[in-house]
């Protein structure tokens, strides 16, 4: 059976009905609010992530700034290193040269110097076998023309001039 109240307000489906909206209400005032703090909270997050990404890509532009002046740096350095190793070889193999050309200059001077010895002691060699065959000839060429009468007068003539010979 159904009950007809005069009034609406007298009817407990409207009462019911006015609590059930009152509760939503609460519920859904309590449950928005909820809502809205934790979005809050998610949104405060992601500007935290988004300023420590902002942070860190600043970070990091500057870390690359200084790999690339390091790397420049670097390069400069390399090309520098091998700009004086490419003079040092150079120095080296003109002193190499040098030093092979004076060492070269010395055992050309110490063989000319060893055949001059040898020339020299060939030619004394020579000069021994020459005064020999000298003194064996004029022995012999002595012999045969000066006899007892003139080897005589030969040393009374030598005799005769040692004074003036030791004067002089």
């Amino acid at each position: 059976m159904e009950h007809h109240y005069e009034h609406f307000w007298l009817d407990p489906k409207f009462w019911v009905a006015v609590s059930f909206v009152i509760f939503i209400l609460l519920v859904g005032r309590m449950a928005w609010a909820r809502i809205t703090s934790m979005l809050d909270a998610k949104a405060d997050r992601v500007r935290a992530e988004l300023a420590e990404a902002s942070r860190l890509r600043v970070e990091a532009e500057a870390l690359l700034k200084q790999a690339e002046a390091e790397r420049a740096a670097a390069l400069t350095e390399a090309q520098d290193l091998l700009a004086r190793a490419q003079t040092e070889a150079q120095r080296v193999a003109e002193s190499s040269a040098a030093e092979a050309e004076a060492s070269a200059k010395r055992r050309e001077r110490m063989a000319l110097d060893r055949i001059a010895a040898a020339e020299a002691g060939a030619v004394a060699e020579v000069r021994g076998a020459a005064t020999d065959v000298a003194i064996a000839a004029a022995r012999n060429v002595i012999a045969e023309r000066i006899d007892a009468k003139a080897d005589a007068a030969l040393i009374d003539s030598a005799v005769a001039g040692l004074p003036a010979k030791l004067r002089a």
